[in-house]
């Protein structure tokens, strides 16, 4: 079983929801942590958290839609910590709006934040983890990465996404000892759907009525850790209904397809 201490942990979105649950998480195994988001202070205030020495934190903001921005942001974290451990791609934005009203550029917008970084971010890492001989990427995707749902089309379409790419690079990466663990959570307490762009681009402003009876951050934090030190390569994280819901499409697909389309959002 994989250990933590002194493994030197990139999480993107470290900011707030399961971003920080996720540093807070590592930081009690004795993981040494880049928090990256576009929101300095946040990431100041989960430094604190963490309660690890100052060296052992690196505060990197970065708004991973510059992708241009990623190979020296890497180089930045190879120059303070010499090496990356682990990779979280957490960084994402979900949706709330119906296919005919929604602007082009909310669906390219729903692509950059949630594959294309994680793709120009992985470029990045990943020549450091080949010539280690190791590296473990986390990618949250999402239940909505395995079923498609109503008023989320391009944030499925971006999970979707996530899980063709990264089951390629398990497969590609498995000679040189890099991993994958790819995580699907379905209702988190977060503020995931305040933010949610809604047909325009703008927030869409509401709390959801399922996510806010969600597990908690903390929980789903643990969840991931545990997945991650038994080397699980996916895992569903949920109440029973969304986790439910995956092994309905497996066996019964027509039968989660009418469940989907009767499924009005709040």
């Amino acid at each position: 079983m994989e250990t933590f201490k002194d493994k030197v942990v990139w999480i993107t979105g470290a900011s707030s929801g399961i971003g920080e649950a996720i540093a807070l998480a590592f930081a009690k195994e004795g993981a040494k942590l880049v928090l990256t988001a576009r929101r300095e202070e946040e990431l100041i205030r989960v430094k604190k958290l963490t309660g690890l020495p100052d060296g052992d934190v690196l505060v990197l903001p970065l708004d991973v839609t510059e992708f241009e921005k990623a190979k020296p942001a890497a180089e930045q974290v190879i120059s303070h910590f010499q090496r990356i451990d682990i990779m979280v791609h957490n960084a994402g934005v979900s949706q709330r709006s119906y296919i005919q009203d929604t602007d082009l550029e909310v669906y390219q917008s729903l692509m950059n934040v949630n594959f294309y970084s994680t793709v120009a971010l992985t470029k990045a890492v990943l020549p450091y983890m080949t010539k280690q001989k190791s590296g473990h990427f986390i990618v949250i995707s999402s239940v909505a990465g395995k079923i498609g749902t109503i008023m989320r089309s391009g944030y499925n379409a971006a999970k979707h996404a996530l899980q063709g790419f990264y089951d390629s690079l398990r497969a590609e990466g498995y000679k040189d000892n890099i991993k994958v663990t790819t995580i699907c959570p379905g209702y988190i307490r977060t503020n995931i759907s305040l933010n949610a762009l809604n047909e325009s681009g703008a927030k869409f402003g509401k709390m959801d009525a399922n996510q806010a009876k969600g597990i908690p951050a903390d929980e789903c934090a643990r969840q991931i850790l545990d997945a991650v030190k038994k080397d699980k390569k996916e895992i569903y994280i949920g109440g029973f209904k969304e986790v439910a819901a995956i092994y309905l499409k497996r066996f019964f697909p027509s039968m989660l397809f009418d469940q989907v389309r009767k499924n009005i959002p709040e």
